[in-house]
């Protein structure tokens, strides 16, 4: 209540976010999202693409991303049963091992596991994929950066509607598939067309690099925090 702003990383997050709704921040919150700056993304390692068993030039749906809970990694999984095209989720992390577990009780064999990847390895495998998903279902997904990694590398997205920052970054039908969460079958039709469907996929994905530009770039940021400052210098 005392601070003269409030930044907020999506409108859809200050929108529904109960603190934020304190009458005493009427007026003092702002938004302004997260972002990478293009020059810090690492040259990318293709050597993983051979590791992992990924023929040159093969579509696959990517994840990535420390596996816990609100992921939606469970559904991701029963997503996969079915799909023509392979599903590879980078990352370890606290449910890795139940996931691996679930994987093999339902014999899924489109599934690829790469474990923990440096930043060279993400870059090789964000730049290879056909499409990046997030199908996180509650709100502890607060924004989901690799949206924007996905959005930087011109990649279209899938996500769950959770009311959250990353509907801010995959808009439904712009740059991107939304589903809503939990929803086994809504999520593999959404993997299916992108997979089978690359004039599709490269639309969304061009789409999806210039709202990066706009919004969520080096650039776009610096030039936001500096108008807050300059505000806020003002008003002192």
């Amino acid at each position: 209540a005392r601070v003269q702003a409030v930044v907020a990383t999506s409108p859809t997050y200050a929108a529904t976010s109960p603190v934020l709704a304190d009458a005493r921040l009427r007026g003092k919150v702002r938004v302004i999202p997260l972002g990478i700056d293009e020059a810090s993304v690492a040259a990318p390692d293709s050597r993983i693409l051979a590791r992992l068993g990924l023929a040159a030039g093969e579509p696959f749906a990517l994840f990535v991303g420390v596996l816990r809970y609100y992921k939606g990694l469970t559904t991701l999984l029963e997503a996969a049963r079915g799909l023509r095209g392979r599903v590879v989720i980078a990352g370890e992390g606290p449910e890795g091992a139940r996931l691996r577990a679930q994987a093999r009780a339902l014999g899924l064999e489109n599934v690829v596991f790469a474990g923990r990847v440096s930043d060279a390895e993400k870059a090789a495998l964000l730049r290879a994929c056909r499409a990046v998903v997030l199908p996180s279902q509650v709100r502890s997904e607060a924004f989901g950066m690799v949206l924007v990694e996905g959005a930087l590398c011109g990649k279209p997205l899938v996500s769950c509607e959770i009311g959250t920052g990353t509907t801010y970054v995959n808009v439904a039908g712009e740059t991107g598939l939304v589903v809503p969460p939990e929803d086994a079958a809504a999520l593999r039709s959404a993997l299916a067309r992108l997979l089978a469907d690359e004039d599709l996929a490269q639309q969304l994905g061009a789409a999806a690099r210039r709202r990066y530009e706009a919004l969520f770039s080096g650039g776009a940021l610096g030039a936001a925090y500096a108008a807050l400052y300059a505000e806020m210098a003002a008003g002192r």
